[in-house]
């Protein structure tokens, strides 16, 4: 609800007829869920808020889905012959919940670069589904496990190649790259209370993909070109995340390759309406934590990662008069329409995004 409160805000300051114009268009900026797009004129500083929902359920192995009784029953445990650890896996997870909150900065002292800096709170939250003994598919029960804390922070600067965009003209291009660094603040050594097959309740290392940081310093670079043809806009960006080193507990994440297309229309100033194509490949953990160790899946460092295509919709709304003038509105609905996942992962479903923009 006070979401829907900020946005009809946002609507009415952009139809009110008093106050002054701001020359901005809503479609200035790459919708919400595209970060580093654009860089800043010199002296200009910008902050920015936004809010990430996600939603994954149920399994795949590769592009075929698998239930949680075919799992505990044909995948092999990797942790078997350690005591304690029955043949295949006893537990499987069942749904997952993301909410990420991201908090940013941007200033431009030259027009040639615009620092960026940004940290994010998470809380992730996964139910499990844990089968009775060491075979068979009796369930035991079902335990959730909660997660959360500050992540990583990310440092760099935004380069324009093409310089920043004078929107003049009906027809104009904007291309920035961006070298930037992710700095391990995150922690990686989370732990939760789980429910083991025999019926314990141990508190236990979450695993890999419920952990809050990645543990490692990453390189965060980025590529991203915009055109703008009368009242519609074309986009695309890279984005890649490439790990340096193994972190403090033995291991590192995969490297993540992103490229993301879209295309938009303003039937006003105030207003810009978007669609766009989003793939992402994501490597498997390298290395292995010796305190992550149990039948599940998700300890398991080969059955990370994989690749994914998600279609988003979206809608940018730019104050334009009185006293929200230049303030910004974002928002994103997205869901997967394809994904390859190496071994049994649970799959991605649908994400949300909400932002709140600002330049002075």
């Amino acid at each position: 609800m006070k979401y829907l409160l900020c946005a009809g805000a946002l609507i009415a300051a952009c139809l009110s007829p008093t106050a002054y114009a701001h020359n901005v268009m809503a479609d200035d900026h790459a919708p919400i869920g595209v970060m580093a797009d654009h860089a800043h004129k010199k002296g200009e500083v910008m902050f920015s808020v936004r809010h990430m929902h996600m939603e994954m359920s149920d399994n795949q192995i590769g592009t075929d889905s698998a239930s949680p009784e075919q799992i505990v029953t044909a995948i092999p445990n990797l942790f078997f012959g350690t005591p304690g650890q029955p043949p295949t896996l006893r537990i499987v997870p069942t749904a997952m919940r993301t909410d990420m909150t991201m908090v940013g900065a941007m200033y431009a002292p030259t027009d040639w670069i615009t620092l960026v800096a940004m940290g994010n709170y998470v809380e992730k939250e996964m139910d499990h589904i844990t089968f009775a003994g060491a075979a068979g598919t009796n369930v035991r029960g079902n335990f959730t496990t909660n997660p959360k804390g500050f992540g990583d922070i990310t440092l760099g600067g935004i380069f324009p190649i093409l310089g920043v965009a004078d929107r003049k003209g009906d027809d104009q291009r904007e291309l920035n790259v961006r070298a930037a660094a992710s700095i391990p603040t995150g922690s990686t050594s989370e732990t939760a209370t789980i429910l083991t097959p025999m019926g314990g309740e141990p508190t236990v290392r979450v695993p890999y993909m419920m952990q809050i940081g990645s543990g490692t310093w990453d390189l965060k670079p980025s590529v991203t070109y915009k055109s703008w043809h009368g009242a519609i806009g074309l986009g695309s960006q890279y984005t890649g995340t490439i790990r340096m080193g193994t972190n403090d507990q033995g291991y590192r994440f995969g490297d993540v390759h992103e490229l993301t297309t879209w295309v938009s229309y303003r039937p006003a100033q105030w207003i810009s309406l978007s669609g766009r194509i989003k793939g992402r490949a994501t490597g498997p953990v390298k290395g292995i934590d010796p305190i992550i160790m149990g039948p599940v899946q998700t300890a398991n460092p080969d059955f990370q990662g994989g690749e994914r295509i998600d279609l988003i919709g979206g809608i940018n709304l730019v104050g334009t008069h009185g006293p929200l003038a230049g303030h910004r509105l974002g928002l994103e609905f997205g869901a997967s329409v394809y994904q390859d996942l190496n071994g049994p992962q649970m799959t991605g479903d649908w994400m949300f995004t909400i932002g709140w923009q600002k330049a002075f």
